[in-house]
Parts: structure tokens; C-alpha cells; sequence
């Protein structure tokens, strides 16, 4: 992070990241051993977090493997992230930039959550908040669609697209642009509407006319069976991957409640983390 000179300060966002950092404590979070200040003779001062080495981000690894994790393995890592996801929210935090890039994974199987430039603390009322937060492949319709109140369930659409990227090796909705990404999404799961979604039709986004598609096919992506080696879901799994990707933020499913499925207790049983595979350092 590099301050500015004269009367510029300290940047609110560099402030809050750190301060949400230091108030965290959770063997899934990363953690900021210490802040440094580095005084420059160019007028700017440079900010580090000294931070854990952790080896690998999920996104950098499922491109030098070149293939995506098994079932099991993938239920470790979610496992993983959704205590993780469950920490934050009980804590207040939304993340608000989770995606592949930003999980790390050590080689001890274990998962941490970083990259909080965008997290910010929350109360029990909702209240406005910019709509322009989530990389966009990870950003949930309610924010496409132009809400400035939202909940932690935007975090949860993340977890679902990273889940079923972690199932494919391939990112689950790669929009070039806003209007791009929320087609990408009705392509998959259907225009959605007022029935299915309390409050869809006030929304500022759904001025334009977007054209029906069918609801829903995300039981075509992951079939129960592939005789062709596609990524494949238990009707449990599926389950688990519909309630993540639910249109309407009140009726998405909760981290809590999402590691108490039974997609997690079933064949194949998740990787514990000693099992895990370990990878050389992506250079």
C-alpha cells in the first residue's frame, strides 16, 4: 500500500482492511502478523502487512494442474471456506471479493481466506452499501441488478460460484460486462421473476428487457452420471449448489446451514486435510 504525501492521509480502505484484519482470529483466516511503515525520500510512505506464507491461491493452482479437484477433495475445501464464510458473517464482516483467486491453500490442506480490501462491518439493519463490490464472475444478480441493500448473502453466491468452479476447473458464469454476466446467469438458471424472487421487478436493473429462459438447468452442468468425464452431482450435491445459487437473497442458504448438509456426510467422504494433495509452488 503507498500513502500519499501532504495532507492526503491515510486511505479510509487501506484503514478499514487492516483494522478488519486485526480484529480477526480464525485458523481459516490469514493472518497479519504486523503492520510496517516505510518512510520514503519520495514523499510517499509505503504500508506492508506482514502476513503467513501460504503457498498457493485455488485459482492459480487449478490452472498449473490443468484439471479440477475430485469430489471429495472438494468437499474438504468447502468445508474449509464455509467455516471460514460462517466466522465473517458471525463476526459482522462481509467479505465482499470472494472468489478462487482470493483462497489461499497451504500444503498441509489447509484453506485461508484473504484479500479483505473490500470487507467492510455490517449491522442487524440493512442499509445502503455500494453495489460496485464482487469480481464480476462472482457478483451476485441483486448486485448486477443494482440493490444498495444487501446481506451477507452476497457472499454466499460467491461460495456457490466457487464450488462449482472448483467441480469444473473452470470459472461458472465469465462475463465480459455487467449486462453479459447477469445473461450468463438466466442462460443457466432461468429468468427469474417475482414469484421466485420477492422484489425482483424493483429492482433498477430489470428496466431492461431481458429475454426468458428456461428455469432452471443447472441439472444439465452437473449431471448425475457422465460417461464423457464431465463433473458430476449427487442429487444431494445439486441440492446444496441450488440452495447457494438462489435468486432471492432471503431464501439463499446460509453458511451455517450450508455445513450441515448432507451433501458433506455422503459418498464419496471429503479428503480430512492430511489427505489432501500437495503441489510445488506455483512460480
Amino acid at each position: 500500500m503507498k500513502l500519499g504525501s501532504g495532507s492526503e492521509g491515510f486511505p479510509f480502505c487501506y484503514l478499514r482492511e487492516i483494522k478488519i484484519l486485526m480484529s480477526l482470529n480464525h485458523p481459516l483466516i490469514v493472518n497479519v502478523q504486523k503492520v510496517v511503515v516505510d518512510d520514503s525520500v519520495d514523499g510517499f510512505d509505503n504500508v506492508y502487512m506482514v502476513m503467513d506464507y501460504v503457498e498457493h491461491d485455488l485459482r492459480a493452482l487449478m490452472k498449473a494442474r490443468r484439471r479440477p479437484f475430485i469430489q471429495s477433495e472438494v468437499k474438504c475445501l468447502m468445508l474449509q471456506l464455509l467455516e471460514g464464510v460462517k466466522y465473517l458473517h458471525d463476526n459482522w464482516v462481509f467479505h465482499r471479493d470472494l472468489k478462487t483467486a482470493n483462497i489461499l491453500f497451504n500444503n498441509m490442506g489447509e484453506v485461508k481466506i484473504c484479500d479483505f480490501g473490500m470487507s467492510c462491518h455490517y449491522g442487524r439493519a440493512l442499509k445502503p452499501y455500494t453495489s460496485l463490490v464482487v469480481t464480476l464472475w462472482y457478483r451476485a444478480p441483486e448486485l448486477l441488478l443494482g440493490a444498495k441493500e444487501y446481506s451477507t448473502a452476497v457472499d454466499m453466491w460467491a461460495v456457490g460460484c466457487i464450488m462449482a468452479e472448483l467441480l469444473t476447473g473452470q470459472p461458472l458464469f465469465e462475463g465480459k460486462t455487467e449486462f453479459e454476466q447477469i445473461a450468463k446467469i438466466f442462460n443457466l438458471l432461468g429468468t427469474p421473476n417475482d414469484n421466485i424472487w420477492e422484489g425482483y421487478s424493483k429492482l433498477p436493473g430489470v428496466k431492461v428487457n431481458f429475454v426468458h429462459q428456461p428455469y432452471n438447468l443447472l441439472h444439465k452442468k452437473f449431471p448425475r452420471a457422465s460417461f464423457i468425464g464431465s463433473p458430476t452431482l449427487s442429487n444431494s450435491g445439486l441440492d446444496l449448489l441450488s440452495r447457494i445459487l438462489t435468486y432471492d437473497p432471503e431464501k439463499r442458504i446460509t453458511a451455517k446451514e450450508a455445513l450441515n448438509h448432507c451433501w458433506f456426510q455422503e459418498v464419496p467422504l471429503l479428503n480430512s486435510k492430511e489427505f489432501m494433495p500437495t503441489f510445488p509452488p506455483v512460480l
